[in-house]
This record gives structure tokens, C-alpha cells and sequence, in this order.
């Protein structure tokens, strides 16, 4: 069954850290950008982060940088999102997807996730 599975969510305090796994099943992650997307209640869907599909770049949006980091496993079919201090704002579904995304997180998935659930709460 060809998916994309999102994995590491959870709930964390302000300040704290959780990495987010993106696993694919039944195709070549290798094959493809990836990109990272969130989108909390009653807002908009919005990009976080992108890799080329062989991590030649990446590119985060602006409120991330410096605290999230991605990264990607070719051998292990993943892409990672290691998230540090983290904030309330930040709380929000995740998704992953692969496809077509150029150096700006422009593009398409092919693939998408289901989402894990970011919950950052004291």
C-alpha cells in the first residue's frame, strides 16, 4: 500500500522537543522533495520546512528558523523535522508530503500524510 506516515507528535511544554518522522511505504522517498506543512485550528494550512529529494537544500519558514531542523534518511525511506524550543503557536496538526517542491516550498505532493498532532501546552 503506497502511503506516507507521520509518527512523533505528542504533548510538550514550551521549550521542549520532539522530532517528527515521515515514513514512506510502497514507493522511493528518495525519488521526491519533501515538505512539511501544519495548520492549527481555524487557520490556514502553512508550510514549515522542505528538502530537495537529496538533501542538496532546505528551506524553512521564517518563524521556524534556527529552532527546527530537517533531515532525511534515503536508506530508511524517512524524512525527519527535529523541532526545538518549542512554542504554543507552534501547536498544530503536521503533515508531510512528496512531490514537486522547488527551494522555496513551492510545488505539489504527490503523497500525503494523515498528520500527527503537535500539542505545545504547559
Amino acid at each position: 500500500q503506497v502511503q506516507l506516515v507521520e509518527s512523533g507528535g505528542g504533548l510538550v511544554q514550551p521549550g521542549g522537543s520532539l522530532r517528527l518522522s515521515c515514513a514512506a511505504h510502497g514507493f522511493t522517498l528518495g525519488y521526491y522533495a519533501v515538505a512539511w506543512f501544519r495548520q492549527a485550528p481555524g487557520k490556514e494550512r502553512e508550510g514549515v520546512s522542505c528538502i530537495s529529494s537529496t538533501a542538496a537544500w532546505s528551506n524553512y519558514e521564517d518563524s521556524v528558523k534556527g529552532r527546527f531542523a530537517i533531515s532525511r534518511d534515503n536508506a530508511k525511506n524517512t524524512v525527519y523535522l527535529q523541532m526545538n524550543s518549542l512554542k504554543s503557536e507552534d501547536t498544530a496538526v503536521y503533515y508531510c508530503a512528496a512531490g514537486n517542491f522547488d527551494n522555496n516550498c513551492s510545488g505539489y505532493g504527490d503523497y500525503w500524510g494523515q498528520g500527527t498532532q503537535v500539542t505545545v501546552s504547559s
